[in-house]
């Protein structure tokens, strides 16, 4: 369908889109801000709600600002970058609020965002697909939005400056040593994707080459060049994935040079990071995050603490460092073996790690007697497991400390733990600036025995 109207801006949607109410229509309109009048074209019909695009401004907010990434127009990677700073701040601060409010029935305050000092070249890890463009020359870069178009990019204002130049040396590699890139549909060519992680305080690179086969010619050449271009880099692993899939990562790994690994460092802590290692994008407001989630968890000398989700055990390792005893259970073997060695790596010694259901394990802990008084939660994007939820509500530990990445999974989840706990704050912080993510930290206090 397609209907011409002129509306104004009142709100936005949860990826920062304008919401108009035109009669009893509801749009969501990219780019454009709260105040914006435009004129607008009404292009898709959805359940409850209707798409369209502005086909003229009438006026510009004072909140608007020239986005100065020349690919923001067809990239994917970013959706805000029209909006200032501040703006966006605010935007994210509603977006927590509304949902919890509609969603998990909180409605005491949200705290103020925590900003980030520079909202720019954040990222310490890319990934990034190979093609070719419509001359047959060797592209990478993002997708654009809502296609599987890749829109080749010489450098992205949200990731290190690091990755630009190895990427760029890459695909120069590529056309001198007459690499390929994958085709989906053809399957054919070599190289699908490259994996890129810088570390925050050094400058100690890995570089990931995702083939779409175990053998490849030039690929001893490849490696010994980038390695001569980067004294940054420490270690060149590749990902060997067949399948005709999406996904980036395949099972298989082999290590074309270095040890396989990377090191870095949050707040005094060492951590190794393999390519498949869970490991938080924006390594400073890492800091500022779990800062602020173990200033909410008052861990005290005497307590007792399960970090579940628990990872390469970050939370787990910096807990450690204020608790008795901090145990980490993940149910991802590899990343339990990686929270081992970092714990080993630190001389860290009051921490034990568990490869276990993290609801099953509460669960026998309860059934033999034994609680912790602080609970700390990282869980994915999809949230708290229901089976999880159950055994936390069963067993009440005195204070849990949840770290979401998902404002809606979260609001769900804080709708079933008020059975048995009071939300005391609500504290979001801007991990991902330019884009409508956001990460937050809530604490949850036991109710008082009626």
């Amino acid at each position: 369908m397609e209907r011409r109207i002129t509306g104004t801006c009142t709100d936005y949607n949860h990826e920062g889109k304008g919401v108009v109410r035109h009669q009893d229509l509801v749009l969501f309109i990219p780019d454009l801000l709260i105040g914006e009048q435009a004129e607008i074209l009404i292009t898709i019909k959805r359940q409850n709600y209707y798409e369209g695009r502005v086909l003229k401004r009438l006026n510009d907010s004072p909140q608007r600002v020239k986005p100065p990434c020349p690919y923001y127009e067809t990239c994917g990677g970013c959706q805000l970058q029209h909006m200032a700073y501040q703006e966006q701040l605010k935007m994210k601060k509603m977006r927590v609020a509304e949902v919890l409010r509609r969603v998990g029935g909180y409605n005491d305050p949200t705290e103020d965002v925590i900003p980030m000092d520079n909202p720019w070249h954040y990222r310490h890890k890319i990934q990034l697909p190979f093609g070719l463009d419509d001359d047959g020359n060797i592209i990478a870069g993002l997708y654009q939005v809502n296609s599987h178009q890749i829109v080749n990019i010489d450098e992205c204002l949200i990731e290190n400056g690091i990755a630009k130049k190895i990427l760029k040396t890459i695909r120069q590699l590529m056309v001198d040593l007459r690499i390929m890139p994958f085709d989906v549909r053809s399957q054919e060519g070599t190289l699908r994707y490259v994996l890129i992680r810088k570390a925050y305080r050094s400058s100690q690179t890995m570089v990931v080459l995702i083939t779409s086969t175990l053998e490849f010619p030039g690929r001893e050449m490849l490696v010994k060049r980038l390695y001569e271009s980067h004294p940054e880099i420490v270690t060149v692993v590749q990902n060997i994935n067949p399948e005709r899939t999406n996904v980036v990562l395949g099972e298989k790994e082999r290590i074309l040079g270095g040890p396989g690994y990377y090191e870095d460092e949050i707040q005094g802590i060492k951590f190794r990071i393999s390519s498949k290692s869970f490991f938080q994008v924006n390594p400073e407001q890492t800091e500022k995050l779990y800062a602020k989630a173990l200033q909410l968890a008052n861990i005290q000398p005497t307590d007792l603490v399960l970090d579940a989700y628990s990872g390469v055990g970050t939370m787990t390792l910096l807990a450690s460092q204020l608790a008795k005893h901090v145990t980490g259970v993940e149910i991802v073997e590899e990343a339990t073996k990686n929270a081992i060695e970092n714990a080993k790596l630190n001389l860290i010694k009051n921490v034990s790690f568990i490869t276990a259901d993290a609801g099953q394990y509460l669960q026998e802990r309860m059934q033999k007697g034994k609680s912790y008084d602080v609970l700390l939660v990282d869980p994915p994007r999809q949230g708290l497991n229901p089976a999880f939820v159950y055994s936390l509500i069963k067993t009440k530990p005195n204070k849990v400390v949840y770290v979401s990445c998902d404002p809606s999974t979260l609001a769900r989840d804080l709708k079933m733990l008020q059975q048995v706990y009071d939300v005391k704050v609500v504290q979001p912080v801007d991990m991902f600036s330019q884009t409508y993510h956001i990460e937050t930290v809530v604490l949850l206090q036991l109710k008082p025995v009626q």
